[in-house]
């Protein structure tokens, strides 16, 4: 288990069999169209994280809310070996992420910022992690803005087999900079 992120989360690895149902339930979701799994049956949940967890370059955890209930999905990769081989050059120090926030009934607003937040200083822990690297698709305008908030700074737009993606970039600095401002904002707002 990882120490409480300021958002009161923690993370734990995803267990590809006991967590299947529950990712199943999120990722097959008609407001998880992006994570292009709608069409998933259990068990190709249970194959493609199983893979993840078989692979030295692709990692995923669960996020905690603080009663232990996980309330969100999150992956990261070396893009030198996973995603984005060949579509950018990778510096020391890159790593690649994603993330999950399941519908839910009644969303509560700032939640999905608050996660954000939490998955971009878990990152960031790692002395090693320079800077953070996102592909969402293009026309996923709700993220890009999210991203934007945490310091997320887009670079180009790039062709991956599945769809054609925003990269973006947010280093250590800017991350601390961007969530800087969003906290001198909410405490004087």
């Amino acid at each position: 288990m990882s120490p409480m992120s300021p958002q009161g989360f923690t993370f734990r690895p995803l267990d590809p069999l006991q967590d299947a149902e529950l990712l199943h339930r999120w990722v097959t979701h008609p407001k998880a169209a992006y994570w292009m799994m709608q069409d998933a049956r259990l068990e190709d949940v249970e194959r493609a994280y199983m893979e993840i967890a078989a692979d030295e370059h692709q990692h995923a955890l669960l996020g905690l809310d603080g009663d232990g209930v996980p309330v969100f999905l999150m992956e990261y990769y070396d893009p030198r070996h996973r995603e984005l081989v060949g579509l950018y050059e990778p510096s020391p120090g890159d790593i690649g992420m994603h993330f999950l926030t399941p519908a839910t009934e009644a969303p509560v607003h700032g939640f999905t910022r608050a996660v954000i937040t939490a998955v971009m200083a878990r990152l960031f822990e790692d002395p090693a992690v320079a800077r953070v690297v996102v592909e969402p698709d293009v026309s996923n305008t709700a993220v890009h803005a999210l991203n934007e908030t945490v310091g997320f700074v887009p670079e180009r737009e790039i062709r991956k087999p599945e769809k054609k993606a925003l990269l973006s970039f947010c280093t250590r600095e800017q991350f601390l900079t961007a969530t800087a401002t969003t906290a001198a904002t909410a405490v004087s707002s």
